[in-house]
């Protein structure tokens, strides 16, 4: 089964929540979907930005378990973007989403 990974750019927290709202907020709705393998939030260019890494069968189920994790999110704090990854080989590599999926 392939391994992705959702990244999500963070920008303001929502009303009456805190930093530590977040990455649970993010890795509990990627669970709701599939098998979640790790998770991290880190500082990009100023940003902070969750990274879930699940499996999925393919890439469509991929983005919804990453649009899942984006609404979810987006409940506690603001969700600047979206993108989807996927393993090949030892590396991640950005999956380009079809009209049709989202």
């Amino acid at each position: 089964m392939p391994t992705y990974r959702v990244v999500l750019p963070i920008g303001d927290m929502r009303v009456g929540r805190v930093p530590e709202d977040v990455l649970p907020a993010a890795v509990d709705g990627a669970r709701e979907l599939t098998n979640v393998e790790a998770w991290d939030v880190g500082i990009v260019r100023g940003l902070p930005r969750v990274t879930v890494r699940f499996t999925a069968d393919d890439d469509d189920e991929a983005f919804r378990v990453a649009e899942l994790t984006r609404a979810r999110t987006n409940l506690v704090a603001q969700v600047l973007g979206v993108d989807v990854l996927r393993r090949w080989g030892s590396r991640f590599h950005q999956v380009v989403r079809r009209p049709d999926v989202w």
